[in-house]
């Protein structure tokens, strides 16, 4: 199997398109050509993690967060991320990073975290806009189903909790082929009249190249009349951190002693306790206090995250609690959700979990 089949897959499930526009997902060191003689996944692509790799025998790593974030200028060791790249490309050890993209979608980073504390009725937090397009066609009515199926089966229609979403009119299609044409109704030089239906569709503008092709294909005419209208619509299902419910209620001091237990915690910062008991949680691995205001907004009870600075506490402003748990403890089951998404579809296949301690954080109790 090749690499690329494994990016393939990866980029199934969390777009690359849904990265942040500061970030760096995708392949980082490497050939997509290459073939894969094993995944190890994990949450940084340490150096160790690279030794790691080639002691199991793994050509590939698949890490959350990015080894190169920003352009490096030179490499030459002087640094824990120059080290780790020359590590890689001396022993042909691709890397890939799968970072904001799966913060981002609703099954990914955030919604583990969701599922860790018992969270239900989970939704986006903060959905983001401008990712939505919507697909126009006109079809000629004997081919209308043929066409709508083959949309709806490579990914267009769906909308939160429903599929093959369309919206179809009926009307009168002219054309007058030339004689270089080869109309598939009609005459060279007259003028036809063909009944067809106008199909109108939600995508998502990641697959409108994808869309487009598949629409020309499933299509009988020769040129196929289409638009494509960007939509200034939230997408639902993509955006920044993870809101739900408590199945219960439960008072503060239970909810953090489950916290900690649950994410192995030694220590929990938070903001001063309200005393009053929590039912809506909202959730953010990594660095969320951007999420702050968006989690009052929606009625949160408690937010959870980290890197919280100690100005950004006072942003609670007596509305809700704010726990920080650490960044790597927030992210540490990330990998299980890569490993789970690519044994699904390649259960044969040799796809590890990192037993390198990442975590650059130590804590004096």
């Amino acid at each position: 199997m090749l690499i690329r089949s494994i990016i393939q897959e990866l980029e199934n499930f969390a777009p690359i398109q849904y990265q942040e526009s500061y970030d760096n997902c995708g392949l980082i060191v490497g050939n997509a050509q290459w073939e894969c003689t094993g995944v190890l996944c994990c949450l940084d692509s340490t150096e160790a993690v690279i030794n790691e790799a080639i002691e199991n025998g793994c050509n590939l790593v698949v890490a959350h967060h990015p080894i190169v974030f920003s352009g490096l200028k030179k490499i030459n060791g002087k640094n824990y991320v120059e080290r780790t790249i020359i590590t890689a490309i001396k022993n042909d050890i691709a890397i890939y990073a799968i970072h904001t993209n799966a913060d981002n979608i609703l099954n990914g980073v955030n919604d583990i975290i969701a599922s860790k504390l018992g969270l239900i009725n989970k939704r986006i937090l903060a959905p983001k806009e401008n990712l939505l397009a919507k697909l126009v066609t006109y079809i000629p009515n004997s081919y209308m189903e043929i066409v709508r199926n083959a949309l709806f089966n490579n990914g267009a229609g769906n909308i939160g909790n429903y599929s093959e979403a369309s919206f179809s009119s009926e009307g009168l299609g002219t054309f007058k082929a030339n004689d270089q044409a080869n109309p598939f109704i009609g005459k060279a030089g007259i003028r036809h009249v063909e009944a067809e239906k106008k199909l109108e569709v939600l995508i998502p503008l990641h697959k409108k190249d994808l869309l487009i092709d598949v629409l020309k294909n499933a299509h009988p005419y020769e040129e196929v009349a289409y638009e494509v209208i960007s939509l200034n619509n939230v997408h639902n299902e993509v955006g920044s951190g993870i809101i739900g419910e408590l199945p219960t209620e439960t008072n503060e001091i239970d909810l953090l002693k489950n916290i900690k237990t649950t994410f192995g915690l030694s220590v929990i910062k938070h903001t001063a306790l309200l005393n009053k008991p929590i039912k809506k949680v909202a959730v953010c691995g990594g660095s969320g206090s951007f999420l702050i205001k968006h989690s009052i907004q929606s009625g949160a009870d408690m937010l959870i995250t980290s890197d919280i600075k100690y100005h950004e506490f006072f942003d609670a402003d007596n509305k809700l609690i704010i726990a920080d748990i650490g960044h790597w403890e927030s992210e540490q089951f990330t990998p299980d959700i890569i490993i789970e998404v690519l044994r699904a579809k390649f259960p044969i296949f040799a796809v590890l979990k990192s037993k390198v301690n990442t975590n650059s954080v130590r804590y004096f109790i």
